[in-house]
């Protein structure tokens, strides 16, 4: 009789102990993210899985992509510019009050791990170097769109041309200067030139402010993570001063879109 109670016991304990703590192991969130955050974003969602205990599973993806998948009801949480979550909630698949700010990226300039660094505290110095510069490297996305028309409206673009070489990626570029020689620069955003560090590049600096082009994230609950305390306790987190202090060290600035 008393085995038999012991063991009734022993089990009541096992359930009421281990089965929430499964639960909350077993509620995994669905992100859906730009992929220019994602150096810093996951690096965030490990911070939060150990200091909760749940785990968060990433998509990343380009903004078009993001706007396409509206329909595909299979995420919690979307991480992207504010233009594409204003259409996730127009199409009423997100909740304006349940959106949150990330950050900024800007435009970085890097160089070769242990290059001469070149000087680009104003925008005259910033021209006069690239004119100096032996070759230039970026690439064909967005942020080398915007390089490309910066480099006309600073009257350099003809100077600049035949010295020039453009990949379709950031991580191509990240690849040519790592392994180039002599003067060269590169340019792409900051996020990515910072993570490249690692990898024998060196981040000069963001791009004066005068002709910086920043591009803003935020992240919202999506209409499938409504019900879920899980996401909104990760859509919390990305505010915290843990999470910001990630974002930070990976580029990925304060930025108040109020102001």
């Amino acid at each position: 009789m008393i085995i038999r109670v012991f063991r009734c016991l022993s089990l009541f304990l096992f359930t009421v102990l281990w089965l929430p703590v499964n639960n909350v192991m077993a509620e995994e969130i669905h992100v859906l993210s730009a992929g220019a955050v994602e150096p810093g974003l996951v690096k965030v969602i490990a911070a939060f899985r150990r200091e909760t205990g749940r785990d968060a599973k990433v998509t990343f993806a380009t903004a078009p992509a993001i706007s396409k998948r509206i329909d595909a009801n299979d995420t919690d949480v979307v991480i992207a510019p504010p233009a594409v979550l204003d259409e996730w909630i127009k199409a009423r698949k997100a909740i304006q009050s349940d959106r949150v700010t990330i950050g900024r990226i800007g435009v970085g300039v890097m160089v070769r791990a242990g290059a001469p660094l070149p000087k680009i505290a104003t925008v005259d110095e910033f021209k006069q170097s690239l004119l100096s510069a032996e070759s230039l490297v970026y690439n064909q996305a967005s942020t080398g769109i915007y390089i490309e028309e910066l480099f006309v409206r600073l009257g350099i673009a003809n100077q600049l041309k035949a010295k020039t070489t453009r990949y379709p990626d950031a991580a191509a570029v990240l690849r040519h200067v790592g392994e180039g020689k002599g003067n060269e620069i590169g340019l792409g955003a900051t996020t990515v030139i910072i993570e490249g560090e690692s990898a024998g590049l060196k981040f000069v600096g963001p791009l004066p402010e005068e002709i910086q082009n920043y591009t803003g994230y935020a992240a919202i609950l999506a209409a499938e993570g409504a019900g879920s305390n899980a996401a909104r306790e990760f859509l919390r987190y990305l505010t915290t001063p843990v999470a910001k202090q990630i974002f930070a060290a990976a580029g990925i600035m304060d930025w108040n879109p109020g102001k």
